[in-house]
């Protein structure tokens, strides 16, 4: 793991998720910029004092010094934006896979950069959206894909949370500094922390692509260099349209991420604050409420849950849905298997970065611009 020491939130989220399964172990880390407590948390997590790294790129040279059988295999990215381009292409051209967490660079240019790096090394390369690995989420994606709900016509997705309300930052909270730090963050706050996980949950349930946008990005708390609120029209390829609003300003929201999908025969609703449920609405007969764990799902999102109904499963089960393919992909890997993904075991990889990069940058382009609306850029993995 690079990051994710003291006072860091997603480290340990990261670590609690990667351990759920016993598929994943950490053997090292670099878990700060400052070595002695990059020593320390190392420390506290019960790791060998040899594989407590002052940084990551003498971990990364160490480790690859080690045998095959005793060194890392895939780091776990979890540091602000700005350093995710030099920790990847690092380790990828060591020859370890990455697990990152988003959006995968600072800007667009760096993740054609990390593409290309990629493709050279032979590695693989996983985004954390821990979102589309809830179960009713696979089993959303799956009604659509086998035509449940017909032709998809809206999509509204919304991902609401209130702890930017005030000017924390400036009080030192670590984590609101450097998310409105254009040095640190990009080009976008909200719209990069939280707005892309509500943009590839909604391409990613649908199957559609964006293909126009058009937004108004906010700074409703004054003083900041980055946005803390915004709302995005959507075109789709398939000639529907979207609405997407991210927000972290709504006071007394905790981090209410909602996916509602229209089609002609069907519509589906999905909350993650209520993530064991499902909503199905056909047209012209009583509504349905799936359940995960519960009869009548399929196979992929039965594969995703791991506790009869009724069970609570929540963001740390989805996280390590994640962890768990990752891990199979990397097994799958040294077998001989030469591929950046498994249909069986979904990770957003390498195009998902991209798009995800790609709609950071047209929203903000979007919203200083008095054009209407802009087309998604060209980008391929």
């Amino acid at each position: 793991m690079v990051g994710g020491g003291e006072g860091a939130f997603i480290g340990a989220v990261h670590r609690s998720a990667a351990a759920l399964d016993g598929q994943t172990t950490l053997v090292c880390g670099a878990f700060s910029s400052d070595a002695r407590r990059s020593r320390e948390s190392g420390a506290s997590l019960g790791l060998a004092a040899n594989r407590c790294y002052a940084d990551y790129t003498a971990m990364f040279a160490a480790e690859a010094l080690l045998p095959a059988e005793a060194r890392m295999e895939f780091v776990a990215i979890v540091t602000p934006n700005h350093l995710h381009l030099p920790i990847a292409t690092a380790a990828l051209r060591h020859g370890f896979h990455v697990l990152s967490d988003k959006p995968a660079t600072l800007n667009l240019a760096e993740c054609f950069v990390l593409r290309d790096v990629l493709v050279a090394s032979g590695c693989l390369y996983g985004l954390t959206h821990p979102y589309a690995a809830y179960p009713l989420v696979v089993e959303a994606a799956e009604r659509i894909r086998v035509g449940m709900l017909g032709t998809i016509r809206k999509v509204i997705v919304e991902y609401t949370q209130g702890w930017l309300a005030e000017p924390i930052e400036r009080s030192g909270q670590k984590q609101a500094t450097w998310r409105l730090d254009p040095t640190r963050a990009g080009a976008s706050g909200c719209m990069a922390d939280i707005g892309v996980h509500a943009f590839q949950l909604a391409e990613h349930v649908t199957g559609l692509c964006v293909t126009e946008i058009c937004a108004e990005l906010n700074r409703v708390v004054a003083g900041r260099a980055l946005d803390d609120d915004g709302t995005a029209l959507l075109r789709f390829d398939n000639g529907a349209n979207g609405v997407l609003v991210a927000s972290q300003i709504c006071t007394g929201e905790e981090n209410d991420l909602t996916l509602r999908v229209y089609g002609d025969k069907a519509s589906l609703e999905w909350r993650q604050q209520e993530p064991n449920s499902l909503w199905l609405r056909p047209l012209g007969a009583p509504a349905q409420l799936l359940r995960s764990g519960g009869p009548g799902l399929g196979a992929a999102a039965q594969a995703h849950s791991r506790l009869p109904s009724g069970h609570p499963e929540g963001y740390i089960e989805a996280f390590a849905n994640v962890y768990r393919n990752f891990a199979a992909q990397v097994r799958a890997h040294a077998a001989g298997a030469r591929t950046t993904s498994g249909a069986a075991l979904p990770v957003p990889g390498i195009a998902a970065a991209l798009r995800g990069m790609a709609f950071i940058e047209t929203v903000v382009a979007a919203s200083r611009s008095a054009q209407k609306w802009h087309a998604f850029p060209e980008v391929s993995a």
